[in-house]
């Protein structure tokens, strides 16, 4: 409807207030399609494909837009930008209530339209200030006034989020996987993405004289890029790691942009836009596709809707703040370019600055994803085999758990302290397998019979051997023999009394397990989670992920036998 209102509107001022209502449908409908993605399929190799569908179709439409765009603009002019948006989202509707499965709500709870009122405000001013700088200058008042408003908005938000019990951001949601980490990247590869899809088309278009619709067309090769990209990305992570995969494509995007600094005011399309736009799109894809299986890392289903919800508003807003930014930088390059320089040549030398930035930021983030791979835990893809051949090399620290005081539930558990980062299994994984049972026992009893590593053997009789030289830490190997496999496995978290995690190789198929343990009552869930990679796990995925499934089973089934013996 705010399409439609959009495309008939008489004045500036209706057209606004659509176009405002367009993005709140918008920010509603991209957490709720990415939930129910992740809802209909669980971690594992299915999620890895369904992600690089998400990822060919978000990029291909940011540039099929363009291309769009150019066609009805030519053909039958501007309004049928939105009357075509208001058409295809009506077929869209159709189809999500005729195909897509319904799925339960989630919890009842208030909307948090404090929080809501303040954050919006804060980027407001802060896009507000950053835009206006360009012709007011940075010394304005107004401009001065906005930015600082922006700060104390913002830091006012985080505090009413820590405070509040429906909060729009709970802090419980970066205590959870990646999240952070992957938010941080995403809000930093968005401020480079809208910007593209702005200067570019200019270029071609105030520079280079293309129409419209030439213009439109010249994003076809970034588009198939992209698309082949996101359906690549799954496999290359499975192949070279996540992290390796989403340094490189950040990488590769920062060496397109640098390419596209290099454009000429005398230039052509085929010699400085299209070998850039194909690298920039391969890169994009692929390091979009990484960054938000990052992003939903560890997040429970519940959540799932909220973790997909932050990563596409990270990804607008730091859209929103890098385009002002650099759209203020460019104008005002080009500004004093054009003192002493033709008009075409002022105006690239502002889309070169642009792309300049551009490429350093892309260089930053892909440095810092790297710092911020090594701090959140081991990459996924070869934990196990990194610290198996090195144990004593840069061993991992547990997380900080609480006093044991604190915890009743945990009374008589030793603790450690360290860094909070949390190990996870392999998300891209042929082979995962969840389970958990419910045990009648002590947790003190549940815990010591599956940390004493070396008793493995006397209760578990899929277990032939179980060796561990001194006592259980974080970084140090054991090795242990079950179904003819001889295994190393590298402790990577220890919490006692409530998570472990270890991981190694045995045959080309490197395993990383995770168990958690909580009490209730008298009661004990224990819940686990296990994933199989490498090349003859690819190879038979269906079956060795029922053989992984079977041996966790056995395994939950002797535990809960042997801890509820009585004593």
């Amino acid at each position: 409807m705010a399409s439609l209102t959009a495309g008939l509107a008489g004045s500036a001022s209706v057209l606004i207030a659509a176009r405002a209502v367009q993005g709140l449908g918008a920010a509603a409908i991209a957490p709720a399609a990415l939930a129910l993605a992740l809802g209909l399929f669980p971690p594992g190799p299915g999620r890895g494909r369904v992600l690089g569908v998400w990822g060919a179709v978000s990029g291909a439409g940011g540039a099929g837009g363009v291309l769009l765009g150019g066609v009805l603009t030519q053909a039958w002019g501007w309004p049928w930008i939105f009357h075509s948006v208001a058409l295809g989202t009506a077929l869209v509707a159709v189809a999500v209530v005729a195909l897509v499965p319904r799925t339960a709500g989630g919890a009842a709870g208030r909307f948090d339209l404090l929080g809501t009122v303040v954050v919006t405000v804060a980027l407001t001013c802060l896009v507000w200030g950053l835009t206006t700088a360009r012709g007011a200058g940075w010394t304005d008042a107004g401009v001065l006034g906005s930015l600082v408003a922006a700060a104390v908005l913002l830091a006012a938000f985080a505090v009413i989020e820590l405070r509040r019990p429906d909060a729009l951001l709970p802090p419980r949601l970066f205590t959870t996987g990646r999240v952070a980490a992957g938010n941080l990247l995403m809000a930093l590869l968005g401020s480079v993405w809208i910007a593209l899809f702005f200067f570019l088309p200019l270029y071609q278009q105030q520079v280079l004289g293309s129409s419209p619709l030439v213009t439109g067309a010249g994003q076809l090769p970034l588009a198939a890029a992209n698309m082949l990209g996101a359906a690549l990305a799954p496999r290359i992570s499975r192949r070279i790691g996540a992290t390796t995969t989403l340094t490189a494509a950040l990488f590769t995007e920062a060496a397109g942009l640098l390419w596209l600094s290099r454009i000429s005011a005398h230039g052509s399309y085929a010699t400085d836009v299209l070998g850039p736009s194909i690298l920039v799109g391969l890169g994009l894809s692929i390091a979009f596709v990484q960054l938000t299986s990052l992003s939903v890392e560890g997040v429970p289903p519940q959540d799932a809707g909220l973790a997909g919800g932050l990563v596409n508003t990270t990804r607008q807003v730091g859209g929103a703040i890098g385009l002002a930014a650099l759209a203020t930088l460019a104008g005002s390059v080009t500004a004093r370019a054009a003192v002493h320089q033709p008009r075409l040549e002022a105006l690239t030398a502002g889309y070169r600055t642009a792309f300049t930035v551009s490429a350093s930021v892309m260089a930053a983030t892909a440095l810092l994803a790297l710092f911020l791979a090594r701090r959140a835990g081991p990459d996924t893809a070869t934990p196990s085999t990194r610290q198996a051949s090195d144990p004593q090399s840069s061993p991992p620290v547990p997380r900080t758990s609480a006093d044991p005081a604190d915890r009743p539930h945990h009374r008589h558990i030793p603790t450690r302290t360290g860094s909070t980062a949390m190990v996870t299994i392999d998300e891209t994984a042929p082979a995962i397998a969840r389970l958990s049972t419910t045990i009648d026992a002590p947790l003190t009893t549940v815990w010591a019979l599956h940390t004493d590593i070396a008793a493995w053997p006397t209760w578990n009789p899929d277990i032939d051997q179980a060796e561990l030289d001194g006592p259980l830490l974080p970084g140090r190997s054991f090795g242990w023999r079950t179904h003819g496999l001889d295994i190393t496995s590298t402790v990577h978290e220890l919490v006692p009394g409530e998570r472990i995690v270890w991981g190694g190789p045995a045959d080309g198929i490197t395993g990383m397990h995770v168990w958690t343990f909580e009490q209730s009552g008298d009661h004990v869930t224990v819940r686990t989670e296990e994933s199989w990679s490498g090349a003859p796990v690819e190879a038979a995925a269906d079956e060795l992920t029922k053989a992984l499934h079977d041996s966790l089973e056995n395994w939950l089934s002797h535990l809960k036998s042997r801890a509820e013996q009585p004593v």
